[in-house]
């Protein structure tokens, strides 16, 4: 695809979201940084029942390393993987505590050796808290990407730094968004609604139904 359409897309996907923003719900980078370690292999909208409850208790750092390993469980059971969040969450809330005096570090590889944190949800709290022109791949994008022809690629770092190539400055910042929140309601896994998506123009996919 060339820039000039690649522009028009993402001029396309701004005007049809004007307000490009997670919907993962948060007051503060440190409930951001945990909402989207506990949304692995889980909607945005399980993670907002579970958070809702568990940010009441322990809104902060202190409160998550306070409430122990247990009783984060507790609270968040119903999400996939529940252990293993668990058990890191409290981990990396004590890591915060210790070295980042409870804040949220703005610097990818302190980001990527907290536990439960890998290169995507590091990206996302760039992108998302900081304003840092990164790009998470995610099922939805990576699907967006490859499907459209925007920014082909086999693995989710290919598709991220083909990204990172192409899509024009002025996008960059607000293309994670636009690209996940278009694949999780318009550009959907099964039975796409082509007929209702403004990129269906420019999209390179050979199986649209327009109907």
């Amino acid at each position: 695809m060339d820039a000039h359409t690649i522009a028009n897309c993402f001029a396309a996907l701004r005007a049809a979201i004007p307000q490009p923003r997670t919907e993962l719900h948060y007051a503060s980078p440190f409930q951001l940084l945990v909402a989207v370690v506990l949304s692995a292999q889980s909607t945005d909208k399980a993670v907002n029942q579970c958070t809702a409850k568990l940010f009441a208790v322990a809104p902060d750092a202190q409160g998550l390393w306070d409430l122990g390993e247990e009783r984060i469980r507790e609270h968040i059971r119903h999400l996939g993987l529940f252990n293993t969040k668990a058990r890191n969450v409290h981990a990396l809330a004590g890591i915060i505590l210790r070295d980042y005096q409870g804040e949220v570090p703005r610097d990818r590889q302190a980001l990527e050796s907290l536990p439960g944190v890998g290169r995507k949800t590091a990206n996302v709290v760039l992108n998302t808290v900081f304003a840092e022109p990164t790009i998470a791949v995610d099922t939805h994008i990576f699907r967006v990407a490859n499907r459209t022809g925007i920014a082909p690629g086999e693995t989710p770092r290919a598709v991220e730094d083909q990204l990172m190539r192409v899509v024009p400055q002025e996008f960059v910042l607000d293309a994670h968004h636009l690209l996940i929140l278009h694949g999780r309601y318009t550009c959907t896994a099964r039975k796409p609604r082509c007929g209702a998506c403004v990129l269906h123009d420019c999209c390179a996919w050979p199986n649209k139904n327009l109907d």
